[in-house]
């Protein structure tokens, strides 16, 4: 069956044209109108070359790290999977003191002026600048749009060189920020008055990334920086294109500054000051024991969104390169999960790099000695079952392919059904088991129909409620067995943390 509808799916979609003489930015359109299915990807470790299977490159062995040049070679991959949006982990240069890890981490930016060393290929004949800008036009030619990470805070490094861009202590001491060790905090100012030092690292960043072709910001741990800096600089990149989009790293759950010396500044207050999205809570859905509080998040979140004009939109945040692997939490059932209510709900669909073949992101040499590094630290530091981001790692990846086909499934559905899930209405449905979700979007013509089972240890049955809905014809989606559908109810009995994916017409 699944290869039947992917076929219909595939006729019934209009022909887009990937290939253009000139690329024209159109993200934050496709961004507000919940069309972009996002890959978050490690630059470092997108196609390199790990052939001893230890987890990490050593390039005196004849391996290969991920570079600009080479990650061409996965784009035909990425495209194939649905995917047209690549959310780009940062590319600034990464700190060498007081480090994480041999390569050093992403988010402790050295500098904002240039671009990643790690990522050049010397046997190029382009320069570093071409190089990134290649990558960037061969997406554009697949129609994958690319969105560029802006880190939050410095390297003790950048610190050393100009300690007037840092909060520091009454003793001249910069500020760490939480546990983030290889980090210091960058100055923001206050709503008043912005910190003029910080803004034009910033201005110059977000110059340097749209002379590249980039097409929008991701801004890591938004939260730490004042509305009216964020609104200033949102403003000039607009005034040089309208369609660049922005993307917070703010959540409804997130209440607390990083530090007491960092300001904290809301999602709601980072969405007037220019926003166009930001991460819905979503990503605890796996502590979520019942439908309430599945359906509170989800409400919640889709009713925070009609409150602004412009609109605006937020991302599948089920996973992120912060969150542990789902196959290590619930097992492959959870990923699939995910996949199923990223393409079935009003939202940007996001995932992270081997994701899609359920990789568990093991590094047989982590946290472990290494014969080679690149900072003062001579450990493979890395975050247990979570994507790296500290060394030169290994390409993500993993081997279920049942996952890997629901994933290109999922996002063909997706965009099959956006029209319905953007004009209709997210219902939560009443169910005789509190265990069991269920719920359609759509309008008077055609629903979504989702059911699941947050059980992820065993089956649950219940009896789904769908009103003023009395036919009892319908076209399954996604189902393991075709459930009984008789006036208005279904009768239904799921496996450990299926989910059902039903058209209702």
């Amino acid at each position: 069956m699944k290869k039947l509808l992917l076929t219909l799916l595939m006729f019934s979609l209009p022909c887009a044209v990937f290939a253009q003489d000139e690329w024209k930015n159109d993200l934050r359109s496709k961004f507000l109108n919940n069309e972009t299915i996002i890959m978050e990807i490690n630059m470092r470790s997108f196609n390199s070359q790990d052939l001893d299977g230890d987890g990490f490159i050593n390039e005196d062995l004849g391996e290969v790290r991920g570079t600009f040049v080479n990650g061409v070679e996965r784009l035909d991959e990425i495209k194939n999977l649905g995917i047209n949006t690549l959310h780009i982990l940062p590319i600034t240069p990464a700190g060498k003191l007081k480090a994480l890890g041999t390569a050093g981490s992403l988010y402790a930016a050295a500098d904002f002026k240039s671009l990643n060393k790690d990522l050049y290929d010397k046997n190029s004949k382009l320069t570093f600048e071409e190089q990134a800008k290649s990558f960037i036009n061969e997406a554009h030619k697949r129609g994958i749009r690319i969105i560029v990470d802006i880190p939050a805070c410095g390297s003790y490094d950048l610190f050393l060189q100009r300690p007037d861009l840092f909060v520091t202590t009454p003793s001249g001491e910069p500020i760490l920020p939480s546990d983030w060790t290889d980090v210091r905090l960058l100055a923001t100012g206050t709503e008043d008055k912005i910190d003029t030092n910080v803004y034009s690292l910033y201005k110059d960043f977000v110059k340097y990334m749209m002379s590249l072709g980039v097409d929008g910001i991701r801004a890591d741990v938004a939260h730490c920086k004042t509305a009216a800096f964020w609104k200033e600089l949102i403003a000039y990149s607009r005034s040089k294109d309208p369609e660049f989009m922005w993307l917070a790293e703010v959540s409804e759950s997130w209440h607390d500054p990083i530090s007491s010396y960092a300001v904290f500044t809301p999602y709601d207050k980072l969405l007037e000051a220019g926003f166009d999205g930001y991460y819905g809570s979503f990503f605890n859905i796996k502590d979520w024991k019942k439908a309430d509080e599945f359906y509170s998040q989800i409400s919640f979140t889709l009713s925070e969104l009609n409150k602004f004009a412009p609109k605006r939109a937020v991302i599948g945040s089920f996973t992120t390169h912060d969150e542990v692997s789902p196959i290590l939490l619930k097992g492959p059932v959870l990923s699939d999960m995910i996949i199923w209510l990223n393409a079935t709900l009003p939202i940007n669909s996001y995932f992270v790099d081997g994701f899609q073949t359920g990789d568990e992101y093991k590094y047989l040499m982590g946290n472990k000695s290494a014969l080679n590094t690149n900072t003062d630290d001579d450990i493979y530091f890395t975050h247990k079952g979570k994507i790296d981001i500290f060394n030169l790692s290994r390409k993500p990846g993993g081997n279920n392919t049942y996952l890997k086909n629901d994933f290109i499934l999922g996002n063909d559905v997706k965009k099959s059904l956006l029209p319905t899930l953007n004009e209709g209405n997210f219902t939560p449905l009443k169910t005789k088991n509190s265990k069991v979700f269920a719920y359609t979007v759509g309008n008077s013509d055609k629903r979504v129909l989702v059911i699941g089972n947050l059980n992820f240890n065993g089956n649950e049955k219940t009896t789904v409620i769908i009103p003023k809905y009395k036919k009892d014809t319908f076209l399954p989606i996604k189902v393991s067995q075709v459930p009984s559908i008789k006036h208005g109810k279904i009768q239904i009995n799921l496996q450990p943390g299926e989910i059902v994916v039903l058209i209702l017409d």
